[in-house]
């Protein structure tokens, strides 16, 4: 087949495309796919222009054009939706129903006649109780953002999910269950692995926004009652400075000694970076988006290893079997979080056990090439 793939932003900052959507599309090229992935770079402008071939796939920076908005926001939107047109493909994959990529949808839709199947992705909620309640949106970026994704996920040939959560929204909106296809997201990288520390140190590895600090400093305060040596790594920065509120409510607590935060991490240094610590926590309020999500940082923790305990919620009880590959508890019971912490700590067995069985099963049911089977269903129509 012939696929381009449509994002709503750059390879960078943001995860979407270089997480999913790139080792999506590499997966299908080692398939025998031909894959255009077509971004438009506003949020890195200086990648404008820019083309290169990665494992098979030819990735696409558009040229942004020096216009104001709105007449920036729809000729990016017509430049993907021209350049699409031109791989004569036999399937276009937008990915998110929003923002540059739900326009260019828009504008395919709507082309007589259509030779080519149109499939949306979603790996977030981005209506109420989504990302409208989360990012720095005004009242009109809201309420055209909302109409958007609802109008996305119904005017499409075929909808991959990232979530279970997701895939039960698409129903309620009245898509057929023959359309929508299960696609969580996969390991990004096959060769981070970690040998965990023996020392008493709590991996946290995050974007911060999936639950408050208070309850992270709460857990150490815990544990460290009962292994007074434990210390807390942090990994990882947050979208709006959260890491800050972390360090100040630690040295509020007494604990500032205790907490280390290394900040964003190279991936190819977060092998190096996760040995450090004995095991990881993996915190997530129960929300309605973090239910919609599928953590790709939890992956990596997996498939690199570390033995993990999580608050069970949406996508990380796919992730972790209980007691196997992973130790969960339910979210907001800090006591029993510190309490599974302290027993790992306390266990080597038990978290070489639970780190080792982890790494198989995510390095087997989580590799892009498996889950891109049920893309090439998406795209054949195959329910």
């Amino acid at each position: 087949m012939q696929i381009a793939m449509v994002g709503p932003f750059g390879l960078r900052p943001r995860g979407t495309m270089s997480v999913r959507a790139l080792p999506m599309a590499r997966a299908l090229a080692r398939r025998g796919h031909r894959v255009v992935l077509l971004l438009p770079p506003w949020q890195n402008p200086e990648d404008a222009g820019r083309c290169w071939e990665e494992d098979g796939v030819l990735v696409e920076n558009i040229v942004l054009p020096s216009l104001p908005s709105p007449l920036f926001h729809l000729v990016v939107a017509l430049r993907l939706a021209r350049r699409a047109l031109t791989v004569r493909p036999d399937v276009i994959h937008l990915f998110k129903p929003k923002a540059y990529s739900g326009l260019a949808h828009r504008l395919l839709a709507h082309r007589l006649p259509r030779r080519f199947r149109l499939v949306v992705d979603t790996d977030d909620w981005e209506g109420p109780g989504g990302w409208n309640d989360l990012a720095p949106y005004t009242p009109a970026q809201r309420l055209f953002f909302a109409r958007q994704e609802r109008w996305g996920l119904t005017h499409a040939d075929a909808v991959t999910v990232a979530s279970r959560t997701l895939e039960s929204l698409v129903w309620a909106m009245g898509v057929s269950p023959m359309h929508v296809f299960y696609v969580p997201n996969g390991i990004p990288d096959p060769d981070l692995r970690a040998v965990p520390s023996s020392e008493p140190v709590i991996l946290l590895y995050t974007r911060f926004f999936e639950f408050p600090v208070e309850r992270v400093v709460e857990l150490l305060r815990r544990v460290r009652a009962r292994i007074p040596s434990a210390r807390l790594l942090v990994v990882g920065k947050g979208l709006f400075g959260e890491e800050d509120d972390l360090l100040r409510e630690s040295r509020r607590a007494g604990l500032g000694d205790a907490v280390e935060y290394v900040g964003w991490v190279e991936p190819h240094r977060l092998g190096a970076v996760f040995s450090r610590a004995a095991l990881a926590i993996y915190p997530f309020d129960d929300t309605l988006v973090n239910r919609a999500k599928c953590p790709v940082k939890l992956l990596d923790l997996l498939a690199a290893g570390m033995p993990v305990v999580a608050e069970a919620v949406g996508e990380v009880r796919e992730a972790i079997r209980h007691g196997e590959t992973g130790w969960l508890v339910e979210p907001g019971d800090v006591e029993r979080l510190a309490g599974a912490v302290v027993r790992l700590l306390e266990e080597a067995s038990l978290r070489q056990r639970l780190g080792e069985a982890a790494a198989r099963e995510v390095r087997l049911q989580r590799s892009w090439d498996r889950l891109v089977e049920v893309v090439e269903q998406a795209y054949r129509g195959v329910g």
